[in-house]
């Protein structure tokens, strides 16, 4: 059997790595095996040990990915040099809605590894990931303000986290009732309505 070569090998790891971030996002960590990573992939349960240690390994690794595209499409809505007010409306479109809400495995990781990782001991090295992963959001949320950053606008930054994550995470818990829908629009109402009061 021919050897794989060194391209292939470091095509099919990212493409487990894409595989078990998406998955993860959709079903968590613990619904998601080693072979629906693998066959997600298009590759064989045995090439797994190939590649990772382990499934933590490959949580951590697929977490640090998730928050890292995460980081950059929220920095993309920075480059039109919009104001703080602009910028807030266009997060809380972008995060706020109903694909988002549909579509967990496609979504931001905060919101969607949220509950696994509460429940992963504190030695597995997901929880720091995810911990570094929600303070790099919540940086990109401070830079849209020009002002300087006082306790009152750090304050502020961490409302509007958790009224993205929450609100996401309700609407996502009650879809499929009208609720669902309510919750988001109330949530990007809020945003933006606090946003031009400067709150």
């Amino acid at each position: 059997m021919p050897r794989v070569s060194r391209e292939q090998t470091d095509r099919n790891r990212l493409a487990i790595e894409a595989a078990s971030a998406q998955l993860f996002k959709q079903h968590g960590f613990n619904g998601v095996s080693v072979s629906d990573i693998m066959a997600s992939a298009g590759l064989t349960h045995g090439g797994f040990y190939g590649h990772f240690e382990s499934k933590d390994e490959l949580a951590a690794i697929a977490c640090t990915q998730a928050f890292e595209q995460s980081v950059a499409r929220w920095q993309a809505l920075n480059a039109g040099q919009l104001d703080e007010v602009a910028l807030i409306g266009a997060l809380a479109d972008h995060y706020l809605n109903a694909r988002q809400c549909d579509e967990p495995g496609l979504s931001c990781p905060a919101t969607a590894l949220a509950t696994d990782v509460a429940r992963e001991s504190e030695t597995k090295p997901v929880r720091k990931i995810y911990t570094n992963g929600v303070k790099a959001l919540i940086g990109v949320i401070a830079s849209f303000s020009k002002t300087r950053q006082t306790k009152a606008a750090r304050q502020r930054t961490l409302t509007r986290m958790a009224t993205l994550v929450g609100a996401l995470t309700l609407a996502r818990a009650v879809r499929g009732d009208p609720l669902s829908d309510e919750i988001l629009t109330a949530a990007r109402e809020q945003l933006r309505a606090d946003a031009q009061l400067g709150l």
